[in-house]
């Protein structure tokens, strides 16, 4: 069966012409040919003596489990590889384009069938000879078709398909890695969830020690009504920032639930807090013009761009004559006993020819719409590029600024704890009034929060650029990628 296919296909590539779509040229690349590397992209970090590095291997050369070190972080981009159902909705697309392919390309081939039937007729007396009113004919054969695609009509369909299979394909690499992405990112909103409520909860404590402390010395004589509604004050803003982030922390996890497409599991690996991920800080950035090819997005466009590249040789075939073979090959008898006896072999051969002539301008709108459709595709590609280049250079900015922004904060915490600290102990021996320890303990609270959200921020673009530079495809580093339609 599989040496019959091949034979057809082979004598269907024979009788098969050149298309007539145009010769496809890449659209030049609408970037620059390098990333900037003054000002704020020129910061870039570089691994510490005996830190985790890239070695300068590339994003999409990097295994999701190399970059991501975190046990509970792969366990759970495991289950969302898994379950996630936009992913499995991408993977089914994918399987759906690969059958409509098929369909096309079935049409290069002879369709060929078989046929038994039967039929009676009943003639009025005075028309038939003999007196033979009722007539009968039983024939078996075999029938079949064939369109000659001499200017490639056929041929360009399947071609337009081929490449949408090709285009749809890409959507779903692209697919899992945003996936491998928006897992990472989500895990990284429930740990700031997280040090925002240790944060919080440490803020009460103390403030609700002070205001305790200044409700005894009101009741006592010894402190001001002033110093205790001040000391209040911060207790209801730790206080309501408290559920604030309850529920930001449970609507967060809610989020992760939907990327891993099903419920939490009860049990889970040990996962490293938020400032103990240690994520690959020095992936090169390489070229613009590597995005071409790492790049699910942007190769998936440029299989839309084909596709309508092949389009536009079918609606040129269509102004071209159509060649059609049909013939069938059996027997024939007046009864049913006598179908295969000799000389019941019946046979046709009937080849057809239709030429366009005249369809109201139908086929010159096809092909406008055809050119169209391309010139749209062309838009789209190099938009994907730009896109592409823009979210790349937009992580190396800000490569290049959050670590040194980090440490700012972190030096700015320590110098609020430390008034804070200062204040706390000139109230107490009767040097200031409480509203020194009051601003103390509200700037090092705002400073925290900030210093927190920064680490936030500088871990995610670390994951975001690492899927715009096309990681997150392979499992591990050193694997062999899989192929975008993959199962």
């Amino acid at each position: 069966m599989r040496r019959f296919s091949s034979i057809a296909t082979a004598v269907a590539a024979l009788a098969t012409g050149c298309t007539m779509a145009p010769t496809y040229e890449r659209p030049a690349q609408p970037v620059p040919a390098d990333y900037r590397t003054d000002g704020v992209y020129g910061a870039q970090p570089v691994a510490a003596p005996g830190a985790r590095s890239a070695d300068g291997v590339a994003a999409a050369d990097i295994g999701w489990r190399n970059f991501f070190v975190d046990a509970r972080l792969q366990r759970l981009i495991g289950i969302a590889l898994a379950n996630n159902r936009d992913l499995r909705v991408a993977v089914l697309n994918v399987q759906a384009a690969q059958a409509q392919y098929r369909i096309v390309r079935s049409e290069l081939l002879p369709t060929i069938g078989a046929q038994a039937g039967q039929a009676k007729q009943r003639t009025p007396r005075d028309l038939s000879l003999f007196n033979q009113t009722i007539s009968n004919q039983d024939n078996v054969g075999l029938n079949g078709s064939w369109e000659i695609d001499l200017f490639g009509r056929v041929q360009s369909l399947k071609d337009q398909a081929l490449a949408q299979y090709f285009a749809t394909a890409y959507a779903r690499k692209a697919a899992e890695i945003s996936l491998v992405s928006q897992v990472a990112t989500q895990y990284l909103q429930v740990l700031e969830a997280d040090d925002l409520l240790k944060v919080t909860v440490e803020t009460l404590r103390t403030a609700q020690d002070s205001y305790n402390l200044n409700k005894l010395k009101f009741e006592h004589g010894t402190a001001s009504e002033l110093d205790l509604t001040q000391s209040q004050t911060i207790v209801q803003t730790a206080a309501a920032n408290l559920q604030a982030q309850q529920r930001s922390r449970a609507q967060a996890v809610n989020a992760l639930v939907l990327l891993l497409g099903e419920p939490m599991p009860a049990e889970l690996p040990g996962g490293a807090p938020l400032n103990g991920q240690d994520l690959l800080t020095d992936i090169p950035a390489g070229l613009p013009s590597d995005l071409l090819t790492r790049r699910p997005d942007v190769m998936e466009a440029e299989q839309n761009l084909l596709a309508a590249n092949a389009n536009i040789g079918a609606a040129r075939a269509a102004f071209f004559p159509s060649i059609s073979l049909t013939g069938s090959f059996g027997t024939l008898s007046p009864t049913l006993g006598g179908l295969f006896k000799p000389g019941s072999a019946a046979w046709s051969f009937a080849p057809t020819i239709t030429l366009p002539i005249f369809q109201g301008g139908q086929n010159m709108a096809n092909l406008d719409l055809a050119n169209i459709q391309k010139n749209i595709q062309i838009a789209q590609y190099e938009k994907a590029i730009q896109s592409a280049f823009r979210e790349v250079a937009d992580g190396l900015a800000a490569r290049g600024t959050y670590d040194q922004q980090i440490e700012v904060l972190e030096r700015d915490a320590g110098a609020q704890q430390r008034r804070l600290d200062l204040s706390t102990l000139r109230y107490r021996q009767g040097v200031d009034s409480y509203l020194g320890v009051l601003e103390a303990q509200q700037d090092l609270y705002a400073t925290q929060q900030t210093l927190i959200s920064a680490r936030t921020q500088w871990l995610t673009n670390l994951v975001s650029l690492y899927r715009a530079l096309g990681g997150g495809w392979i499992e591990r580093t050193g694997d062999r990628p899989r192929a975008a339609d993959a199962g």
